[in-house]
């Protein structure tokens, strides 16, 4: 059979390349500016993984990375960091240099020439907040590629996890091949507790379990462990008595106090939020575990990002949450690689197209 093969820029701990190689793909090359996400990679995808800047990675270079006797990349696929475009970074997208890098993908794209491309970011990179680089991607290779761009909900495929992401597949205009969005994977979404079970308590002194990497609590005061003994599953800050609350929740006024989902805990036979790089703390989102006052572990979050158990995160604790919270679930990535894959082996037709032209209208510059 011929192989094909996938180049992850940007590629963090190696969410995306995971799912793409459960699809099918050949890694062939991947490439972040964090060490410690590329030490990840090395350690769980192989040796093919390198720290490199995209301002110094050329299409030209990639090529030469590809293996003997390979002069084209099928799949060039990438997350440029999305921080910028987050929606609790209120203002953040006007001066934020991470944005750039939107910019410096398409460049790369440009001189690649992949067959196809994937570009995955926060939903609200394709939303106004981030309509003005969308446009600049758009624009710079309209000529070059058919678009396919859509929201995404992880929860459609396979995950305990509402994540939603903004995800442009660009295809080459000279394929005969078409890619179609692939449709919803399952019939009823996933649940926390069908995720997190059997996982057993992690340690009481924060250390690691011995049988689970990243199982380990974080550090968390033993007045904030009080204050969230009294949340429900599904409750937050506004079920926490008045005399144990943070001065900024004291308020009779419940609407009021900040995100509704600060000391949240999760429900047991529902769906978490977006896991973000603060699912260790009761201050940063509906974290907390179902069952046990705690927040969720680093192998706990793991596990709702789609990743399996024998996948290790190395660095810090401020590293490893980075790194998980930042990846590509590999379960939508292997969806998303699948179809991509049936496309390049001819097995969809044309008429199965199925672009999202209200997507993509409301991502054209404004005349």
């Amino acid at each position: 059979m011929t192989d094909y093969y996938c180049v992850d820029a940007f590629c963090g701990a190696g969410g995306l390349s995971l799912g793409m190689r459960s699809a099918g793909f050949e890694l062939a090359y991947a490439f972040d500016s964090n060490e410690a996400a590329v030490e990840t990679y090395r350690l769980n995808l192989g040796p093919h993984a390198s720290v490199e800047l995209a301002e110094g990675v050329s299409g030209a270079g990639l090529l030469t990375r590809l293996p003997a006797g390979v002069n084209r990349i099928d799949l060039l696929a990438g997350g440029p960091p999305c921080q910028g475009f987050s929606k609790q970074k209120r203002g953040a997208h006007k001066g934020d240099d991470r944005n750039r890098l939107i910019v410096e993908y398409a460049r790369i794209i440009k001189e690649a020439r992949p067959k196809y491309f994937l570009l995955e970011n926060v939903a609200m990179f394709g939303q106004k907040r981030g309509k003005s680089y969308a446009s600049r991607v758009l624009d710079e290779l309209h000529e070059l590629y058919r678009f396919y761009p859509h929201f995404y909900n992880a929860a459609n495929y396979g995950l305990a996890q509402t994540r939603e992401r903004f995800i442009l597949v660009g295809e080459d205009r000279e394929l005969l091949a078409r890619f179609r969005i692939p449709e919803s994977t399952v019939q009823a979404w996933a649940t926390v507790g069908e995720v997190l079970n059997g996982l057993p308590e992690p340690p009481e002194d924060c250390t690691e379990h011995a049988a689970f990497a990243n199982h380990y609590r974080a550090r968390v005061t033993k007045a904030n462990v009080d204050r969230f003994s009294f949340v429900p599953q599904g409750g937050g800050w506004q079920d926490i008595p008045m005399e144990y609350r943070l001065p900024c929740h004291q308020v009779v006024d419940t609407t009021s106090g900040g995100w509704p989902d600060v000391y949240g805990r999760l429900r047991w036979d529902g769906q978490c939020p977006t896991i973000t790089a603060g699912f260790d703390s009761f201050t940063r989102g509906r974290y907390g575990h179902p069952m046990q006052d705690r927040p969720l572990t680093p192998r706990e979050a793991a596990r709702l990002q789609g990743f399996p158990d024998w996948f290790r995160f190395v660095g810090s604790r401020w590293h490893v949450r980075l790194q998980i919270g930042n990846a590509v679930p590999p379960p939508l990535a292997a969806v998303i690689g699948g179809t991509i894959l049936r496309a390049l082996r001819g097995e969809l037709q044309q008429h199965d197209q199925n672009v999202d032209q209200g997507v993509l209208f409301a991502l054209q510059p404004a005349v």
